[in-house]
């Protein structure tokens, strides 16, 4: 049975968790259909939103019964954090939509996502080392970025759930909605603002914001050289410059 379920908008892709009986937890078939999603934003670059589909789940994390039987080779295959971090790095921005629990591997599912929005029923949490693991799926290095250390090695290490106000507050998510009901429209409405931009003027902002210290200033310089050369920009300044003339 699948456990995705896939809305193709003109611009973007709409990526529904469906395994409400499991909690949306990711097993080794999740993991598959997410690349079969990354190849294709990969193939044909367009905006995501990530979200689950039940009301008032999100994902539970990693299907504990397959990750007990997992050994060090598995670790070792990266099959969590590899999908995550192809997620990380689509061309376009992504936004996880998270309704209810989003715990371990589905709170390291969400911080793969550029931005995140939340009902206040949300809960964040990393439980991994009470379970006896590490949260190996990105969240020893994505939660400090996002949060920053002390905080994020608090959580790791305390396994604490954060709810929503508390993660609007340090930084976590980037919009609270009050009823679940507005959750996907306030997603929406982040990507229709990105989808005024020039597509390769946000794809190449997106390569820059994410990459290494050290690639900069040489990577923006590169990218701009590329943007200023690019029709797009042309025929957009023109446009602003005949509006302002207009008034």
């Amino acid at each position: 049975m699948s456990g995705l379920r896939i809305e193709e908008l003109p611009d973007r892709l709409v990526v529904i968790l469906d395994r409400p009986e499991k909690r949306n937890a990711i097993d080794a078939d999740l993991v598959g259909e997410l690349h079969a999603v990354c190849a294709e934003l990969e193939a044909r670059p367009r905006l995501m939103l990530l979200t689950g589909g039940a009301a008032g789940i999100f994902a539970g994390g990693a299907d504990i019964a397959q990750l007990r039987e997992r050994g060090r080779l598995d670790a070792l295959a990266a099959i969590n954090q590899g999908v995550f971090a192809r997620i990380r790095a689509l061309p376009l921005p992504t936004v996880a939509a998270v309704d209810g629990p989003a715990l371990g591997g589905g709170a390291e599912l969400a911080y793969a996502c550029d931005l995140r929005v939340c009902t206040d029923r949300a809960v964040f949490g990393q439980p991994e080392v009470r379970l006896g693991i590490l949260a190996g799926a990105g969240a020893t290095y994505r939660l400090p970025a996002l949060i920053g250390e002390a905080r994020a090695k608090e959580l790791l290490f305390t396994g604490r759930r954060v709810d929503a106000d508390e993660a609007l507050r340090i930084g976590l998510v980037n919009r609270v909605v009050a009823e679940p009901a507005e959750l996907l429209p306030t997603a929406h409405g982040l990507l229709d603002e990105m989808a005024k931009g020039s597509s390769l003027a946000l794809r190449l902002t997106k390569l820059a914001v994410d990459a290494p210290p050290a690639a900069h200033p040489q990577l923006d310089l590169l990218s701009q050289a590329v943007l200023f050369e690019d029709e797009e920009k042309h025929r957009r300044m023109t446009e602003f410059l005949e509006r302002r003339r207009s008034r």
